[in-house]
């Protein structure tokens, strides 16, 4: 349950074959950009010996450009979406807050990338994200379930589509599928 000072974030993830496809499926539907394409490079903390991984919980650093946020998620409600609370706060300078971090025996222990486009609505309370990840592209839906399950059937996807696992898990997945040994999910040209 959300407490003040946090929300409650609903969300899946649809698994996309053609980006430009879908960017005119949106713009048909009357989506627009609400916050264009940038690089966010992410950075998930955790103690040691894996404390918040196996209670279900996240801490991450993510930087855009010069705009930092830090981001705790509690456990996954169980539902066929991805319901848990939020907690996010802006800061200006990174590197003191990994060295916040790590003062109180935080360390990071995953990386990941991913260039990602929002779109919204007018006088809609949900976003679509476009996430263009390393191992492929994906699509977000955040907002409420009734919002979630309309979108996602306007754009032709239904409930046996929809992807609650994070990016570490789809990742980890894509590398026992494809024999290579997992590190970070990140670029290692920069991507245009």
């Amino acid at each position: 349950m959300a407490r003040a000072g946090s929300k409650l974030e609903t969300e899946i993830k649809l698994r996309l074959d053609d980006r430009a496809a879908l960017k005119r499926q949106l713009s048909r539907l009357g989506f627009s950009i609400s916050r264009r394409r940038a690089l966010e490079s992410n950075t998930v903390f955790d103690t040691p010996g894996g404390l918040l991984q196996r209670e279900g919980k996240l801490l991450r650093l993510r930087q855009t450009g010069s705009h930092g946020v830090i981001t705790f998620k509690g456990p996954v409600g169980a539902s066929r979406y991805k319901s848990r609370e939020e907690i996010e706060s802006g800061f200006t300078n990174e590197p003191a807050m990994r060295l916040i971090l790590e003062r109180l025996g935080f360390q990071p222990v995953f990386r990941y990338q991913k260039y990602r486009t929002e779109y919204s609505r007018p006088n809609q309370p949900g976003s679509v994200m476009l996430d263009e990840t390393p191992i492929g592209d994906f699509l977000e839906l955040e907002g409420s379930p009734r919002w979630i399950e309309r979108t996602a059937r306007e754009l032709g996807w239904g409930p046996a589509d929809y992807i609650t696992d994070s990016y570490g898990a789809l990742y980890r997945n894509h590398c026992r599928l494809t024999g290579e040994a997992p590190g970070h999910m990140v670029y290692h040209r920069r991507r245009l």
